[in-house]
C-alpha cells in the first residue's frame, strides 16, 4: 500500500474499551462480560442514532448514558462501583502490540495519527496514559464537527490536517463499521481482526486484514 501517513481509531483499535471492566471484574460480578459488551454497544448505538437525527452530545456524555443503560439492565452491579468504572475509562489500556507498532512506524518516517468518536478529553487522558503522546503528529476528535463517524466529514479531518490525498493514507481500525466508512471515502483501509470475526460490507472491503497491529511494521 502506498502510504504517507497512518491514522488509527482509538477505541477497540490502540485502547482496549473492555479494560474498565476487567479491572473491577470480581466487584462487577458473573455478569461482567456482558455488561462491558453493553456498555460498549450502546456506546456506538448512540453515536449513529443521534448523528443520523442531526443530533450531538460528546463521547463522554453518551460514555455516561450507556453505562448507565447497562447498570439498570444488570442491576446486580453496585451503584458506588459506577464513578470508578467511568474513571476507568480514561485510562484504559493499550493494547500490547500498540506501542510497538507506533514506534516501528515513527522510526519508519510515517506522520501518525489519531482520529476517534472521542471527546478531546478523553483522548488527551488515554495518550498521555499510555505514553503515546512523543509519536503522534495529532489526536484528532469529531468534538468540533459535532457528529460521528462513519460521516464523511469525519474522515476528511484526516486529509485536511495531514495534507493529505485519502490514498496517501492507510486507516486502520479494529471496528468493520468503520473500516467499511474509511474505504468508502478513499483510505487504504486496514481491518485489525483481533476477534476473528466474520466479514461484512462486502462492497467496501479492506485493503488488508490483520489479526493484530504487529503486522503492519512488518516488511
Amino acid at each position: 500500500m502506498r502510504a504517507r501517513a497512518f491514522v488509527f481509531d482509538a477505541y477497540g483499535t490502540l485502547f482496549n474499551v473492555h479494560a474498565a471492566i476487567a479491572r473491577y471484574r470480581t466487584q462487577v460480578g458473573p455478569d461482567a462480560d456482558r455488561i462491558s459488551d453493553l456498555w460498549r454497544t450502546k456506546q456506538l448505538e448512540y453515536t449513529w442514532t443521534l448523528t443520523l437525527a442531526g443530533r450531538y452530545e460528546d463521547f463522554w456524555t453518551l460514555t455516561r448514558r450507556a453505562l448507565d443503560f447497562a447498570v439498570a439492565r444488570y442491576p446486580s452491579i453496585p451503584e458506588n462501583l459506577r464513578g470508578a468504572l467511568l474513571d476507568a475509562y480514561f485510562t484504559l489500556d493499550p493494547f500490547a502490540d500498540a506501542g510497538p507498532c507506533l514506534t516501528a512506524l515513527r522510526e519508519g518516517g510515517y506522520r501518525i495519527a489519531i482520529l476517534s468518536n472521542g471527546s478531546p478529553e478523553m483522548l488527551s487522558a488515554a495518550v498521555t496514559n499510555a505514553g503515546f503522546s512523543p509519536l503522534l503528529d495529532a489526536v484528532l476528535s469529531v468534538d468540533p464537527l459535532r457528529m460521528y463517524k462513519p460521516r464523511r466529514e469525519v474522515y476528511a479531518l484526516a486529509t485536511d490536517h495531514l495534507s493529505c490525498a485519502p490514498e496517501d493514507i492507510v486507516f486502520v481500525s479494529s471496528n468493520r463499521w468503520d473500516v467499511m466508512g474509511a474505504a468508502a471515502f478513499g483510505f487504504s483501509a486496514v481491518w485489525v481482526n483481533r476477534g476473528q470475526l466474520p466479514g461484512e460490507y462486502e462492497d467496501c472491503p479492506p485493503k488488508r486484514i490483520v489479526t493484530d497491529l504487529s503486522a503492519l511494521s512488518e516488511p
